[in-house]
C-alpha cells in the first residue's frame, strides 16, 4: 500500500577528491543519509541502486566528468528526475549555462561556505519532498489509500516488461466486493466508503511478497498484480485476502446470500510474451471473476495459462 510517512532523505555525493567527500559528508551527515561515490561510474551505479533525493556532483573528474555524468543520469528513466547540484571551484558563465541546460538545478562553489551549502541543500531537498508528495497524491486513491487506476496502468507495463525479460510467471487478479450496491442502499454511502477502505486495507495487508501490487480499479473493484508468482502461490495469497475480508465481519444487508461483506476473486497466471497484451490478460481474470460470482460468490477462481489449463 502507498504510504506518505516521513523518511530520512538521501544525498549522493560524487567527487573524485577524498577531501571533498569527507568535508561534504561531515557537513550533511547530521541532517540526511549521505552516500559517497569517488568517481562518475560509481556514482551512476549508486544513483540507480539508492535512488537519492539529491545529488551533489563535482564538475571536474577524470574518465567521466560531471557534465557527462548528468547527461547519463537524465537519460536513464530511474534517475532522470533526481535533482542535481553541481559542485565546482571554477565557475564561469559558459560552464554555468551548460550545466543548467543539461538539467542541473543549482551550483555550489568551492571552497564551501557551510551555511550557504546547507541552505541550498535544504531548499532542494524540501522541493524534492514536495514533488514526491504531489506525485504520490496523484497516484493513490484518496478513499482507500491504495494505488489508483493511473498508477495501475504504469505499474502493469513496468512489471509486464520485467517479466518478459526474466521469463517469469505473472499473475493478475480482479477483485470485486459482493453485492456492494445492496450494501450501499441498505447502510448508506458513508458506510460504503468506510467498508471500501477496510476491504482495501485487508487485501493490501495480506499480499505476501514485496513486489505485489494492488490498485482500486473503479467503484468496488480492485486489481492485484503478483509478479514472479506461480498460480499455486498466487491463489493461496488471494485466499488469504478473502479470509481477511471475512474476518472483518462487516454486517451486510440481511437480504443477501452472506451475513458479512465478502469478496469474489478471479485470477490468471501467465508466462508473458511480447505478443500478449494487458487487455487479454485482464479479460481472462475478469471471466474467472464472473465465474466466481455465478458460482455463489465469496471464492477464488483461477486459470493457470502456464500449464494451459
Amino acid at each position: 500500500m502507498w504510504c506518505l510517512m516521513n523518511r530520512q532523505q538521501k544525498v549522493l555525493i560524487i567527487d573524485d577528491e577524498k577531501t571533498n567527500l569527507k568535508i561534504l559528508s561531515s557537513i550533511l551527515k547530521d541532517e540526511v543519509e549521505v552516500i559517497l561515490a569517488k568517481d562518475g561510474e560509481t556514482g551512476l551505479l549508486k544513483a540507480k541502486e539508492s535512488k537519492p533525493d539529491l545529488i551533489l556532483l563535482d564538475v571536474v573528474m577524470p574518465i567521466l566528468n560531471g557534465f557527462e555524468v548528468i547527461e547519463k543520469l537524465k537519460n536513464e528513466e530511474t534517475t532522470s528526475n533526481i535533482p542535481v547540484i553541481f559542485v565546482t571551484g571554477q565557475l564561469d558563465v559558459q560552464q554555468e549555462e551548460k550545466g543548467l541546460e543539461l538539467g542541473a538545478c543549482d551550483y555550489i562553489q568551492k571552497p564551501f561556505h557551510v551555511e550557504i551549502l546547507k541552505a541550498r541543500v535544504r531548499l532542494h531537498l524540501r522541493m524534492a519532498k514536495q514533488r514526491d508528495l504531489l506525485e504520490k497524491l496523484a497516484n493513490i486513491d484518496p478513499l482507500t489509500s491504495v494505488a489508483n487506476r493511473r498508477l495501475y496502468d504504469q505499474t502493469f507495463t513496468s512489471l509486464w516488461n520485467k517479466a518478459i525479460k526474466q521469463q517469469s510467471v505473472f499473475s493478475l487478479v480482479v477483485i470485486d466486493i459482493d453485492d456492494f450496491k445492496k450494501y450501499n442502499d441498505f447502510f448508506g454511502h458513508a458506510a460504503g466508503d468506510r467498508a471500501l477502505e477496510k476491504v482495501a486495507t485487508a487485501i493490501a495487508d495480506n499480499l505476501s511478497n514485496q513486489g505485489d501490487f494492488i490498485a482500486r480499479y473503479g467503484g468496488e473493484e480492485f486489481v492485484a498484480l503478483l509478479p514472479n508468482t506461480s498460480s499455486i502461490d498466487a491463489k493461496k495469497t488471494m485466499e488469504d485476502c478473502l479470509e481477511a475480508v471475512e474476518k472483518l465481519k462487516i454486517y451486510h444487508d440481511p437480504s443477501t446470500e452472506h451475513e458479512f461483506l465478502t469478496i469474489s476473486l478471479g485470477g490468471v497466471s501467465y508466462l508473458p510474451i511480447i505478443e500478449s497484451c494487458q487487455d487479454t490478460l485482464f479479460k481472462i481474470a475478469d471471466d474467472m471473476l464472473f465465474e466466481a460470482k455465478t458460482n455463489g460468490k465469496n471464492q477464488v477462481i483461477w486459470q493457470d495459462c502456464v500449464k494451459g489449463s
